[in-house]
């Protein structure tokens, strides 16, 4: 399989028990050695682990023990073929995070957040990487007058200089999303992702990791997203996704529900050399009816349409392209990008 120069990752939660919002599981747990068996044999490089992903139960483990339970996943890995992508905290599923993690209106669910985001960039050193991900899912309220927003941008940031002088080799991507679960996201988009990175004591190790489905989630476009990130050098790690409308976040294979939505963010990664810069994660999930036995395959077709998606970007005439928008022909360039997906 030609993969252009790309690497690739997925995280063990996207080979899924089928639940969604509305409704349990519809497939058994697969052990964590099953999946990673699953990887290589997919064409994936790497793993993108959540801190319980490696250490489960992870507030049980005392820091001797989750350094050797780190080492010993490393270990896996490298007999695997495998290489971590990054460690992200999972703070969104623990009792004290219910009013959110970093931006809590407790202090003690703070100093919880806080702590536990040391022990991933722990757990990270260990793996050998040095990419932590912050997705911000509880940093947000259900209520407008139940938070301060300027108390809470200014926790944010206490926060990520708190992580970035704690290791000096640590960078941290952001993940916005603009709702889901809390209703209203402080960080729902790249651009304010960007800015409140640009704040901190260490500007040069805070990047973005953009999300298709969540840009879709805020009404913008995943391309301009990335585009946008990658003009400063920030874009470090993506998810690529779909997304049926503005519903719940559903991690549909990429490419599935807008071919051409799709082309443009394989077109603009490719065209600014992203596969010089981080790997391509895709965030997928089988469908809930899909059957145990047959629920990898949403990872399959979500690289090889990628894959495909980056052949069609690099065959496309760029000198037509290019008279055309000369020509303000805009019709025509239309025809000829619908013409070039569905040859």
């Amino acid at each position: 399989m030609e993969k252009f120069g790309y690497r690739f990752s997925f995280g063990p939660w996207n080979i899924h028990e089928g639940a969604d919002p509305f409704g349990p599981a519809t497939r058994p747990t697969v052990a964590w050695a099953q999946k990673s068996q699953t990887y290589r044999e997919l064409g994936f490089d790497a793993v993108q682990f959540h801190d319980d992903d490696v250490a489960p139960d992870i507030d049980m483990w005392l820091p001797a023990q989750l350094r050797a339970r780190a080492r010993a996943v490393k270990q896996q890995l490298v007999d695997a073929g495998l290489v971590a992508e990054f460690v992200a905290p999972r703070l969104w599923e623990h009792p004290l995070t219910i009013d959110g993690a970093y931006t809590s209106n407790d202090p003690k669910a703070r100093a919880y957040a806080l702590e536990r985001s040391k022990k991933a960039i722990d757990i990270a050193n260990e793996l050998d990487t040095d990419l932590m991900v912050l997705w911000l899912a509880r940093e947000g309220t259900y209520l407008r007058e139940a938070k301060d927003v300027t108390r809470a941008t200014n926790q944010l940031l206490e926060t990520l200089d708190a992580l970035l002088a704690y290791d000096a080799r640590l960078r941290i991507v952001i993940e916005p999303k603009p709702n889901e679960p809390m209703d209203l996201a402080y960080i729902p988009t790249i651009g304010h992702a960007l800015a409140l990175g640009m704040q901190t004591a260490a500007p040069q190790r805070v990047g973005v990791l953009m999300e298709s489905a969540h840009a879709i989630l805020a009404g913008l476009d995943p391309s301009d997203e990335i585009g946008y990130a990658m003009t400063f050098g920030k874009l470090w790690s993506v998810h690529l996704n779909d997304q049926n409308g503005l519903k719940y976040d559903q991690d549909r294979s990429f490419g599935a529900i807008d071919l051409r939505r799709a082309f443009n963010q394989a077109r603009v990664l490719d065209e600014n050399k992203f596969y010089n810069v981080g790997m391509v994660g895709l965030d997928v999930k089988a469908l809930r009816t899909q059957p145990a036995e047959l629920a990898t395959k949403h990872l399959r077709n979500s690289l090889a349409m990628f894959l495909k998606l980056i052949a069609l970007a690099r065959s496309l005439d760029r000198a037509k392209l290019q008279a055309l928008v000369a020509a303000r022909d805009y019709e025509e360039l239309d025809w000829l990008i619908l013409e070039h997906l569905v040859k």
